[in-house]
């Protein structure tokens, strides 16, 4: 878990999420997360994310060739075909907010299916917005994207949101700042889906939210989304990570699941709205265990999931020394 003024601010939406406190699958073939529409309306409390549905696709979304050597393009045809994909993203987008819009509406009385629903949402649009924008994507260690845990992410554009959005299970909540309501459409759908706000003006207020946050997802049986640098990279260097993530594993005892993001920043960089045709890459990690975690070494675990990510990050999203 966005357009015209909201597009440029899609990383506020609902990522500026409170922390502070074609495909090609290596190793197992080419998987695909495959939302489909018959799960529209048919989930039932008793239903997991672990059961969201994939297809074997071919290793590129749209079927589109990859190109992995990127040569950045600034010319004029390359910003009117920007400018082309950005208005049909909108478009695109305002049509399935709305149609899921009023799906919310209907289900009020049924929190948990809001949530589903709002997963769906995320699949469906997000997936299409990918295919709009056309930028060739690898997927990596795709066995660990329908896990029930607590998914971080590093983030340094408005297209992690997309991917986001797409690759994250059924039954998965994201954080957000509470003022994410006044975003149109976006952010009511966003209250409508039961997906959690915290005020982050009041340090104790949030606390307790987080707490309450915790508790929610482990009565519900469900997942976490954040990330936890707190705010976008502006060129795409790791930033340093917020402890909101360790308190949230210590709350749940959920794993962590680190989804590294790579060549956003190159393809929608902050500020702009050019998007380019640079190659992406989405690699899950292995699950990190939490169950023996210990609120005295808070900082030891924030170190050691940033060095993780210092690790498989290239060179040029590598924090300075």
């Amino acid at each position: 878990m966005l357009f015209g003024c909201v597009l440029c601010n899609v990383a506020s939406v609902g990522v500026e999420v409170f922390t502070d406190f074609g495909m090609e699958n290596t190793g197992g073939g080419t998987l695909l997360r495959n939302r489909r529409f018959e799960s529209f309306l048919s989930a039932s409390r008793g239903q997991s994310g672990e059961e969201t549905p994939r297809v074997l696709v071919k290793d590129e979304v749209g079927e589109r060739p990859r190109n992995d050597v990127y040569e950045d393009d600034d010319g004029l045809a390359s910003a009117i075909i920007s400018w082309i994909r950005i208005v049909t993203c909108f478009v695109s987008m305002m049509v399935t907010t709305f149609i899921w819009a009023l799906i919310m509406v209907v289900l009020i009385p049924w929190p948990y299916e809001r949530i589903r629903q709002g997963n769906i949402y995320g699949h469906v649009t997000g997936r299409m917005l990918m295919w709009i924008l056309g930028n060739p994507i690898k997927i990596e260690g795709a066995e660990y994207s329908n896990e029930r845990a607590i998914y971080i992410s590093n983030h340094a554009s408005p297209i992690d949101i997309f991917l986001i959005m797409w690759l994250t299970p059924t039954g998965t909540v994201g954080i957000a700042k509470k003022e994410i309501i006044w975003y149109p459409l976006f952010g009511q759908l966003y209250v409508l889906a039961n997906h959690l706000r915290i005020d982050r003006s009041n340090p104790t207020a949030a606390i307790e939210s987080m707490k309450e946050a915790a508790r929610a997802v482990v009565k519900n049986n469900l997942s976490l989304i954040i990330f936890p640098e707190g705010t976008r990279s502006k060129n795409g260097r790791l930033l340093p990570f917020k402890k909101g993530f360790v308190h949230l594993a210590l709350q749940s005892r959920l794993p962590i699941v680190p989804m590294v993001l790579t060549g956003t920043h190159l393809a929608w960089r902050k500020g702009s709205l050019h998007v380019r045709p640079a190659p992406l890459t989405v690699k899950y990690l292995p699950p990190i265990s939490t169950e023996n975690w210990k609120a005295d070494k808070i900082d030891d675990y924030v170190k050691m999931v940033h060095n993780l990510y210092r690790e498989h990050l290239p060179e040029s999203q590598r924090p300075l020394p």
